[in-house]
């Protein structure tokens, strides 16, 4: 539970000499060091983006991974405890951002995960938070925000 409340305390109220949120200006800016972008990059995703997988990466981005807090539950960066002009940084990344979306692999995303994001507040969230399969279970929901989605299936009407 220690681990939980340091991440939790650290994502949303920074370090010192870091931005408040963990969002960078240059959008397109690579958060991987150069000397492990290029393998970093050959990462891919092991699931399938089937609607069992996108379902529980959002159960984990709502719940355990409390993404939503920073990144709002609609992806676009604004999460609901966050009052509009607040912060001290630029806001959390927007997930809907389509640049965004086409110019980051899936390997550079679970690189952050593992390690965070230098110069930002986005602090690594695994092991101490998810495990692998359970960040690759999220980043298929967070790539649905870029994608004209349908309703996932925990939300249909039966």
């Amino acid at each position: 539970m220690g681990a939980y409340l340091l991440v939790a305390v650290v994502s949303i109220l920074g370090l010192p000499g870091l931005s408040a949120f963990g969002a960078d200006e240059a959008i397109l800016k690579p958060r991987v060091p150069v000397d492990q972008l290029q393998q970093v990059r050959t990462w891919k995703n092991p699931l399938p983006a089937t609607d069992e997988t996108i379902d529980k990466g959002k159960k984990l981005f709502e719940g355990k991974a409390f993404c939503a807090t920073c990144h709002g539950r609609d992806g676009k960066g604004l999460g609901a405890d966050i009052e509009p002009g607040t912060l001290k940084g630029p806001l959390p990344r927007n997930f809907t951002d389509k640049d965004w979306q086409t110019a980051r692999t899936d390997g550079e995303l679970l690189w952050i995960l593992k390690n965070g994001s230098k110069g930002t507040a986005m602090a690594p969230f695994i092991p101490l938070i998810l495990t692998e399969e359970e960040a690759w279970q999220v980043l298929l929901y967070v790539r649905s925000f870029g994608q004209n989605k349908t309703t996932p299936a925990s939300e249909r009407q039966p």
